[in-house]
C-alpha cells in the first residue's frame, strides 16, 4: 500500500505529483484561512484538507485523505459545509477529489521500529567545526527571487547568479547560522531549492551555478505570492522566530502587479527587499504598469527595502552592503503580525443569568479566538478574568507560553455565577492584566462578553483602558444592551461591537473577530 505523506492546511491539490495520492492532514487547521473553490469536484488550486473538511471526509482533527487528480472544468461552484464557504471559479486547469484514506499502520509501525532499532552506545558524538554553525549573528530565513525573464536575458541571467552566489557566501550559510532558498521567476514561478536543502555554502554555491535560465515575461508578483506563502512552511526547512525574508532581484520592471503580493508578504508576516538593477529609462517608464512598484512591494517604504545596482557588470562592491541589511534583525519590521505579536484579554461574564451550558459555550468561543495565535514566549500571549460583582483573574499573560496551555487553562474555568458589575471588571482588567504587560513589544487587546445590563457605569472604564492603550472588542448575547455594547467598543465602534441572540451565535463571529484583531494591528504599524 502506498504510504501516506504529511501535508500542511495550505497543501494544494496542484503541489502534488501523482495521479492517486494518500495525504494525511494535521489538526486545527485555521477554517477561515482556507482557500477552496468548487463542490465535490475542487479545483487543484484549492488546499486539499480545507477541501476535506469541506466534503466532510475529515473533521479539524485532520486525519488520513486519499486524493484523486482529475481533469480541468468550468463553473467551479461556491457551497458553504462543515465551516467552510467554498469559492467560485470560473475555469480552471485541474482539479481533484477527495475520500477518506487508510491510515498507513505500516508507516507507524517504520516510525516505531527505528527508533527502537538503534541501542544508545553512550559515546557522544564529536564536536562538530564551527564552520558548519555558520555566521550565529546573522539570524535569517532567506529566499532569493531571481529574474528569469525575457527581461534578463542568458547572459545577464549567469552574471545575477554569480552576484547570489556572492551574497550566499558572505552572509555565513551555516546549521546556525543563515538558511538561503532560491526561487525563479518567469511565466510560473519555480521553487528552486528549499532552506532544509542545504546548509553548507559550497553546496549552496553549487546549486546555484546549476541553475538553468527559464525564459518568459517577468511575473514577479505572482512569484512573490507564491513564494510568501509556500517557501517559508516549517516542512521546508523555515525555523521559529527567525525572519523571513524574500530578495527579489528585478531586472528592468515587472510585468504584472506587486502590489497584492506585497500586500500577502506582510500578512505572511515575511520581509520583502527589492534589489533592482537597470530602472526603467524616463523612455520605458511608460511601459511600466505601476511606476511605484518597489513602494508598494517592499516590507516597508522606508528606503531600507530598497536596493539598486546600475549594471550586473562590476557587483561585487554591492555584496557587502547588501549582506549587511540581510543580517540587522532588528530592522525587520515585517517579522511581527498579528498573530504572533499581540496580547489577548478576554474578560468573560460569569452572571447568574448565562447558567452553566452557555458558559461552555462561551469558553468555546473563547478558545476558537485563542486558538488562530502563535501563542509562545516570545509571540502572543493571552489571559481570562471572569467577572460577576467580583473579579477573578484565571490566568494572567505569563501563565501560560503555550497553545496547549491556555487551552487547557480555558477548559478548567469554572463557572461563578452572581451579578453583573462589567465596568469594575474592565478598570480590574486594565491594572492587574494589562498593567503588567503595558510596556511590552506586543499590541493589547481586550475582549469583553456580557449577556446582560451592567449595574455600574462601563462608559469610564472603557474609555480609561482605551487611553491605555487597549484595543477593545464587545461580544453581547440575549439581553446585553447595544448602548452598553457600543459605549465599551473602541473606534470605528460598529466594528468592534459584535451581538448575537443565541449563545450558539458566538461561533460564527470567530473569524470576523481575528479579522478585526489582525486589521487593527496592520492599521496600528502603518
Amino acid at each position: 500500500s502506498l504510504a501516506s505523506t504529511a501535508i500542511t492546511c495550505f497543501t494544494r491539490g496542484l503541489d502534488l505529483r501523482k495521479g492517486t495520492e494518500d495525504v494525511l492532514c494535521p489538526a486545527n487547521c485555521p477554517l477561515w484561512q482556507f482557500y477552496v473553490f468548487g463542490d465535490g469536484v475542487y479545483a487543484s488550486l484549492s488546499s486539499i484538507c480545507g477541501a476535506a473538511i469541506h466534503r466532510g471526509v475529515i473533521t479539524n482533527a485532520g486525519g488520513a485523505v486519499r486524493v484523486q487528480t482529475l481533469p480541468g472544468q468550468e463553473n467551479y461552484p461556491a457551497v458553504n459545509a462543515n465551516g467552510i464557504q467554498s469559492q467560485v471559479l470560473s475555469r480552471w486547469a485541474s482539479s481533484f477529489s477527495v475520500t477518506a484514506g487508510t491510515k498507513n499502520t505500516a508507516l507507524e509501525a517504520v516510525g516505531r521500529s527505528v527508533s527502537t532499532a538503534r541501542p544508545s552506545t553512550g559515546k557522544r558524538p564529536k564536536k562538530t567545526v564551527d564552520k558548519k554553525a555558520g555566521n550565529k549573528d546573522c539570524k535569517a530565513d532567506i529566499a532569493f527571487l531571481i529574474d528569469g525573464s525575457y527581461n534578463i536575458g542568458q547572459r545577464r541571467f549567469n552574471l545575477q547568479k554569480n552576484f547570489v552566489g556572492k551574497v550566499a557566501v558572505m552572509l555565513g550559510i551555516g546549521t546556525e547560522g543563515p538558511h538561503v532558498g532560491v526561487v525563479q521567476a518567469s511565466e510560473h514561478p519555480k521553487i528552486e531549492f528549499y532552506l532544509k536543502n542545504f546548509t553548507a555554502a559550497k553546496e549552496v554555491l553549487f546549486a546555484i551555478k546549476e541553475l538553468g535560465f527559464r525564459g518568459g515575461n517577468s511575473n514577479t508578483g505572482k512569484a512573490l505570492k507564491h513564494t510568501a506563502q509556500k517557501f517559508f512552511s516549517l516542512e521546508n526547512g523555515a525555523r521559529k522566530g527567525i525572519p523571513k525574508i524574500i530578495v527579489v532581484f528585478l531586472d528592468g520592471w515587472p510585468s504584472d502587479d506587486l502590489e497584492e503580493a506585497g500586500i500577502v508578504a506582510r500578512e505572511f508576516g515575511v520581509n520583502v527587499f527589492i534589489v533592482s538593477v537597470a530602472k526603467p529609462t524616463t523612455e520605458e517608464l511608460g511601459m511600466v504598469q505601476d511606476i511605484g512598484f518597489v513602494d508598494k512591494a517592499v516590507c516597508r517604504s522606508n528606503g531600507f527595502f530598497s536596493y539598486q545596482m546600475p549594471t550586473w557588470f562590476g557587483t561585487t562592491k554591492y555584496v557587502k552592503p547588501l549582506v549587511q541589511k540581510l543580517c540587522s534583525h532588528e530592522q525587520m519590521l515585517c517579522s511581527k503580525t498579528c498573530y504572533n505579536s499581540v496580547n489577548i484579554g478576554f474578560l468573560i461574564d460569569g452572571s447568574s443569568s448565562v447558567g452553566e451550558s452557555n458558559f461552555r459555550l462561551v469558553l468555546e468561543f473563547v478558545s476558537n479566538v485563542a486558538k488562530a495565535f502563535e501563542i509562545s514566549d516570545i509571540g502572543s500571549k493571552v489571559a481570562a478574568v471572569q467577572f460577576t460583582y467580583d473579579q477573578r483573574t484565571e490566568f494572567s499573560f505569563t501563565d501560560h507560553v503555550t497553545k496547549e496551555k491556555v487551552l487547557s487553562a480555558i477548559r478548567n474555568i469554572r463557572y461563578m455565577s452572581g451579578g453583573t458589575a462589567t465596568g469594575d471588571a474592565i478598570s480590574f482588567t486594565t491594572r492587574n492584566v494589562f498593567g503588567p504587560v503595558k510596556d511590552g513589544p506586543n499590541k493589547n487587546f481586550l475582549i469583553v462578553l456580557t449577556d446582560g445590563q451592567s449595574y455600574d457605569d462601563v462608559r469610564g472604564p472603557a474609555a480609561a483602558a482605551q487611553k491605555a492603550g487597549i484595543t477593545v472588542f464587545s461580544v453581547g448575547v440575549a439581553w446585553a444592551p447595544l448602548d452598553d455594547l457600543k459605549d465599551m467598543a473602541s473606534e470605528p465602534r460598529d466594528s468592534h461591537t459584535f451581538f448575537t441572540r443565541e449563545f450558539t451565535g458566538l461561533e460564527q463571529m470567530v473569524p470576523d473577530i481575528i479579522r478585526g484583531i489582525c486589521k487593527d494591528f496592520l492599521d496600528s504599524k502603518q
